[in-house]
């Protein structure tokens, strides 16, 4: 992008329905340049503006080297989600982006990868998983942890099933509250931890979701004998410029907007999941 305030007009190609009040944009830039020059990384985001009704920041979804477009999941929780909501194929939106620090890919290639989520944030790392599946002889077992308040909660549903039929892959899907025809673990997801198999010398597990969810999985990993420098969290903030000036996403010293959303545990270790940051 040539100026980081100025929005690039993009095209909506595709809008996916994937459950109640979630939906997936998937974006072109009407500029052929502009979408010729544009790449991020997993774990990245853009801040998508509606004319008229405001811009929020929301996570790259796709592989960045899978097509010409890029995709965002977007659920209905506001003002702004709800004005997107009304927008259909042709419509245009703007962009600012990419922006932040994305997920530690290069360092886990050939590490056997644990991928924890819980509740409907996990967008951060559908990322991770598409990259990770399109390049499969990169990476070793790869272990994927979805928990939800109830089975209803549950989005990707057909994603889950596809991936339990691709070998060195482990799928783990709770729910606290389930129906009757519910096929996944009835409880919390991270109570499946202790009887997970892990080789603390060569796993590196990726986080995402509510801070005390992501605390909890941190212990429960620390049981194994993860190195906690191999432990990384996507910490989600009302993030309004995506350049550290506005301080809405200040923590601490730092900023979530440019200096992560992705960070190593250790960097956030003494505020981690302290009530007020």
């Amino acid at each position: 992008m040539d100026d980081t305030y100025l929005p690039n007009e993009a095209k909506i190609i595709e809008r996916i329905h994937e459950g109640p009040g979630i939906f997936t944009l998937r974006l072109q830039f009407t500029d052929p340049k502009i979408n010729e020059a544009y790449t991020f990384a997993p774990g990245q985001f853009n801040m998508l503006y509606l004319h008229g009704v405001g811009e929020i920041a929301i996570s790259i979804v796709s592989d960045p080297h899978s097509d010409e477009y890029y995709n965002h999941t977007i659920r209905v929780v506001g003002r702004v989600t709800r004005g997107f909501e009304q927008l259909e194929c042709g419509d245009c939106i703007g962009i600012r982006g990419p922006y932040g620090r994305g997920w530690p890919l290069e360092k886990a290639k050939g590490k056997d990868v644990v991928v924890i989520t819980g509740g409907l944030g996990c967008a951060p790392v559908v990322s991770v998983f598409n990259y990770i599946i399109n390049r499969r002889s990169e990476f070793g077992t790869i272990s994927l942890m979805q928990g939800v308040k109830h089975s209803s909660d549950l989005i990707f549903r057909e994603r889950f099933q596809r991936l339990k039929d691709i070998p060195n892959i482990k799928i783990y899907v709770g729910a606290d509250k389930s129906d009757m025809h519910w096929p996944w673990y009835k409880g919390r997801v991270l109570d499946l931890v202790p009887k997970m198999e892990l080789n603390p010398d060569n796993t590196i597990a990726f986080m995402c979701g509510p801070e005390m969810m992501m605390k909890a999985a941190v212990e429960a990993l620390a049981e194994h004998n993860i190195d906690e420098t191999d432990l990384y969290l996507n910490m989600e903030r009302n993030m309004h410029c995506a350049v550290g000036h506005c301080g809405h996403c200040q923590y601490g010293g730092q900023f979530i907007c440019k200096d992560g959303p992705v960070f190593s545990y250790p960097e956030i270790k003494e505020l981690f999941a302290k009530e007020g940051f």
